[in-house]
């Protein structure tokens, strides 16, 4: 998954897989805002865990970490073709992204 670009218009690509009953991604490869692909501390991390399917495509109780920004957020996301809408939360400060499907 591609995520949406951050302050700075570096993004990523995130890998998502099934890590026991959830799912959980891991960031495999960092872009800076021309496209080319950059060296991050937290490539090949994990960034996104504990998302629980709750049905409809929706997913919630899990948590993400914005390297932009170095804070984790309680998250939920919403399946919907090939755009994943991620959302989190911490102390009342909210952030939402869409990622768009990598072939």
């Amino acid at each position: 998954w591609k995520t949406q670009p951050d302050d700075n218009g570096n993004f990523g690509h995130v890998q998502i897989a099934a890590c026991g009953p959830a799912v959980c991604g891991v960031l495999i490869q960092a872009f800076d805002a021309s496209g080319a692909a950059q060296p991050s501390e937290h490539v090949n991390k994990r960034i996104l865990w504990d998302m629980a399917a709750q049905g409809g495509g929706a997913y919630g109780g899990g948590k993400i970490f914005a390297p932009d920004r170095g804070k984790t957020y309680n998250s939920k996301m919403v399946l919907a073709g090939s755009t994943l809408r991620v959302s989190g939360c911490v102390l009342g400060i909210c952030r939402e992204q869409t990622w768009t499907k990598v072939r």
